[in-house]
């Protein structure tokens, strides 16, 4: 992806968000001059992936198999594993319509994913083989606290509001219908360098092209900008 491309859906997501009524927090808006001066005081951020997620999957086609993704706030795996701290994780996302994110599961997330308005969100649910391939088996999800047993590969449509209870090593894919959707997503500490696992291959981070400066970092800068960053 080209960096003015990762620029202007940075700016128009968040036109769209503030017109939802939500808001994203204050770090949100620092520019690259700003990480550089950050001290260890930012280092949660840098170190739990908080901030700009902005991905088309190596597909090069975003406005077709792409994902706009916030972290807004995340534990650690040590926290997690010792039980003690920070255990969740919050992001924002839009998913426009037909903008399909693959079909993948996580490793180790529990996650739900909400409607938090704008159109329908669809999602495709498969169980997974041993062998990580797609089951033919029946699914049973969660949607807003009641159970659905469901068929192999049913497809869940969600209006706003309405949520889904997505467990480890349950395949899904979603995309928009109807209108530009405003997603949230809570779950466990979630590290996207190691929870995820994509039934094709796929780029989860981008390869960025600078032809202009970034107007604000994406998760995966921070190493560059910020001297505190894990590399």
């Amino acid at each position: 992806m080209k960096r003015s491309e990762v620029n202007a859906i940075m700016r128009e997501a968040d036109s769209f968000i503030r017109q939802g009524g939500f808001h994203l927090p204050p770090f949100a808006y620092w520019s690259p001059a700003d990480w550089t001066n950050k001290g260890e005081e930012a280092r949660e951020i840098a170190d739990n992936q908080l901030g700009w997620d902005i991905t088309d999957f190596g597909s090069g086609r975003f406005e077709t198999c792409g994902l706009f993704l916030f972290t807004i706030r995340n534990g650690s795996l040590a926290e997690l594993e010792a039980r003690h701290g920070k255990l969740y994780c919050e992001k924002l996302m839009l998913v426009g319509i037909n903008q399909v994110t693959p079909m993948h599961f996580h490793w180790n997330k529990v996650e739900d994913i909400i409607n938090r308005g704008g159109g329908k969100l669809v999602v495709e649910v498969h169980g997974a083989t041993a062998e990580d391939g797609l089951a033919d088996s029946p699914v049973t999800v969660s949607i807003d606290g009641t159970k659905h047993a469901v068929k192999a590969g049913h497809k869940f449509v969600l209006a706003p509001g309405e949520s889904i209870t997505l467990p480890p090593r349950l395949y899904h894919e979603f995309w928009g219908a109807e209108g530009r959707v405003l997603v949230g997503e809570v779950s466990l500490v979630n590290d996207d360098r190691a929870d995820n696992h994509f039934r094709a291959a796929v780029g989860r981070f981008p390869q960025i092209e600078e032809d202009e400066p970034p107007v604000h970092l994406l998760v995966t800068d921070y190493p560059r900008y910020y001297k505190h960053a894990k590399t």
